[in-house]
């Protein structure tokens, strides 16, 4: 027994496969595959499978696609700030023009469902680049408390002006076909946004964001104008945005100024501290634990902001990295005995 112990040692599971190279793997076995692939497809598996178990309950199977819209909210945060250095409080802003603009186009101009939200999610992201491109100059809390002005603006001066359907917002929108087309729509649109954004960040593009986020008069000392890289974020992030608002507007086949609610700019920020920032698939694992919450506590009325302030603090003070990069890490340090 001894000896059959001292012919063997323990080896890290991704040592095999970080020690012949770091970002870009070269795999030798199924076992090194499997490493590499099982938490990512344990996470497109689950998406997948999940319409399926709440096949019984049609209310939850509303609270997943909500969880959807929030999650593609959570990613642009996250993109924006952990990448290019922008924290944006401007969700709600970016939900409410996405709706609108789908409203719009399908009630006065009758353009099916499946024309309006591409076109929404373009159109919107380049409303909201236009809208925030004087602030780009502007980092940290100031571009954060000058883009969340931009939802409470737009909400009183519809109300005020009464524009775009007033208080009773625009109604009579095409829905979609079916419960299972409107989860699988966003489902889909969830992962290859995740995909994309992935592929985004380790490409050179990627890397020049990285430099403004850590250093932007540097890359400007370079040659490189950093405004058109902050606003390329910005309309990265805005059109994700408005992908969600454009979707919701068609779940619920009504556009109103209660889109430009705040909590389309809290509930993002809060998946992202619980699912752990700058990691894109983290603010999605938040959304998926914080959105349920939020639906069980709904009877207890503004209780839940307590509740919500409650694991906040919680993650901020014990676990303030997120649970992704905690679960990342500890999946990295499983061993295995190899034979010597």
């Amino acid at each position: 027994m001894a000896k059959a112990q001292e012919s063997r040692r323990k080896e890290r599971l991704d040592r095999g496969v970080k020690v012949r190279s770091d970002g870009v793997y070269a795999v030798a076995s199924w076992r090194e595959m499997a490493f590499l692939l099982g938490p990512r497809l344990l996470l497109i598996v689950g998406l997948l499978v999940m319409p399926l178990v709440l096949m019984p309950s049609p209310y939850w199977q509303k609270v997943l696609t909500i969880i959807c819209i929030y999650s593609l909210l959570a990613i642009g945060f996250d993109f924006l700030a952990h990448y290019v250095g922008l924290v944006s409080l401007g969700g709600a802003l970016y939900i409410g023009v996405g709706a609108y603009i789908s409203a719009l186009l399908n009630t006065e101009m009758g353009l099916p469902i499946w024309a309006t939200i591409p076109l929404a999610t373009v159109l919107g992201g380049g409303v909201c680049t236009v809208l925030l491109w004087p602030c780009l100059p502007l980092r940290g809390v100031y571009f954060a408390i000058v883009s969340l002005m931009f939802p409470l603006l737009a909400a009183r001066l519809i109300e005020a002006f009464d524009v775009f359907g007033g208080t009773d917002g625009i109604m009579g929108l095409d829905g979609f076909p079916n419960r299972w087309s409107e989860m699988y729509v966003l489902i889909i649109c969830l992962l290859l946004v995740l995909f994309a954004l992935r592929r985004l960040v380790n490409e050179d593009v990627g890397l020049v964001f990285r430099g403004v986020k850590d250093n932007d008069q540097a890359v400007k000392a370079s040659g490189i104008d950093i405004t058109t890289y902050k606003a390329l974020g910005v309309f990265i992030a805005s059109s994700l945005g408005c992908l969600g608002g454009a979707s919701l507007a068609h779940i619920y086949m009504w556009a109103g100024i209660s889109q430009f609610a705040l909590d389309f700019s809290i509930i993002p920020i809060a998946a992202t501290v619980v699912g752990g920032g700058g990691t894109l698939a983290g603010p999605v694992i938040g959304c998926l634990i914080l959105v349920p919450i939020s639906e069980l506590l709904r009877d207890f009325g503004t209780l839940r902001v307590a509740v919500y302030a409650l694991i906040l603090m919680g993650f901020i003070v014990f676990k303030s990295e997120g649970l992704m990069s905690y679960g990342s890490r500890k999946y990295n340090q499983f061993e295995h005995w190899v034979e010597i």
